[in-house]
């Protein structure tokens, strides 16, 4: 098993209650999938550098979890398909 960190962007507009599932569902491919997750940091809104997708802030969330070697490309699969999150980056620790 592999440590791995993913950071995600949220939509700002998104209701909070949407903003945990998200999260919930990124934790769940991983648990399902035989890893762990070590921890999960919800930072909050913060301001882009630039403007993404026409939009100014987002709400970040960093999560750490240990892994076998396809879940990353699985949480990316995952990522792309849902309309909430602006970016992610997915990194081997």
């Amino acid at each position: 098993m592999t440590k791995y960190e993913i950071l995600y962007i949220i939509n700002q507009d998104t209701t909070e209650e949407a903003k945990q599932i998200v999260v919930d569902k990124l934790e769940s491919i991983v648990t399902n999938n035989g890893g762990t997750v070590e921890s999960t940091d919800k930072w909050g809104t913060k301001k882009f550098a630039y403007p993404i997708n026409y939009k100014t802030e987002g709400y970040y969330v960093l999560m750490n979890f240990e892994a076998n070697e396809e879940v990353p490309a699985l949480l990316d699969r995952q990522i792309v398909i849902t309309e909430d999150v602006n970016r992610c980056m997915i990194i081997k620790k």
